[in-house]
């Protein structure tokens, strides 16, 4: 975890912490070889955020600062009950 995550899970309310993690665990970057890993595991924060930008990031798997496609997993099917 970085130093700026540390801070913001210190500062804000448990709650929006936890929603904050789990939103940015739910955001993607994609390398042109196909790796992908969550914007939180990368170090970032991505948190009532939308689009689909583009980053200048160093792949871990390729080796090579390419641009990667930020996304968002889709929420999983079963998650939502409209009943």
């Amino acid at each position: 975890m970085t130093s700026i995550q540390r801070l913001l899970q210190k500062l804000l309310p448990r709650r929006w912490a936890e929603d904050m993690q789990a939103e940015s665990q739910a955001w993607l970057a994609r390398c042109s070889c196909g790796y992908e890993e969550s914007i939180w595991d990368r170090g970032g924060i991505r948190w009532k955020a939308a689009g689909q930008p583009r980053r200048r990031l160093t792949c871990p798997q390729c080796g090579h600062t390419t641009w990667h496609t930020v996304y968002r997993e889709p929420p999983e099917q079963g998650s939502s009950s409209n009943s």
